[in-house]
């Protein structure tokens, strides 16, 4: 599985049960079965859902961090916190515990949006008012982030 397209709206329930919409499932057929893992996001108000094959690509890089340098310590101890393990029920619906609908916000209204290798998943307003923001200097970002990637010396970025 390279990337994940699409934004997609669904709903949860008052547990916190939602089900995988259907496009978004089909992409994720080929890992569906090595479950996933849900955490907060570092910089939203938001849950990110790894498939498990790209949630160790991630703690093998962190695991290369020296633990007996406390920054690197207060940033492991940070990232993991409230990590958890999620299969898809038998219908494909995931549950979001407690703890990260709290964090999140998410109620009933939810937006499952693809960001390269992972899902993150929004309350629905949450999620229009983070993109209503980003749209304001969304140029200058692209600038900034995309401007200087020239890996065939044509302009086009690869």
């Amino acid at each position: 599985m390279e990337s994940i397209v699409g934004t997609y709206e669904c709903k949860a329930d008052s547990k916190g049960r939602m089900l995988l919409p259907s496009a978004l499932k089909k992409q994720l057929d080929p890992v569906l079965h090595e479950g996933f893992v849900l955490k907060r996001s570092v910089f939203q108000p938001c849950l990110e859902l790894y498939p498990m094959k790209e949630w160790n690509a991630v703690m093998a890089q962190m695991n290369g961090l020296n633990r007996f340098v406390k920054k690197n310590n207060d940033f492991i101890r940070r990232f993991t916190a409230g990590v958890k393990k999620i299969e898809l029920d038998a219908t494909g619906r995931l549950l979001i515990p407690k703890d990260l609908l709290t964090f999140s916000g998410v109620t009933k209204e939810v937006v499952m949006s693809s960001a390269i290798s992972i899902i993150e998943i929004w309350d629905k307003d949450k999620y229009e008012q983070a993109i209503d923001e980003a749209a304001v200097d969304f140029a200058e970002l692209a600038e900034d982030v995309m401007g200087t990637i020239n890996n065939e010396g044509d302009g086009r970025i690869s």
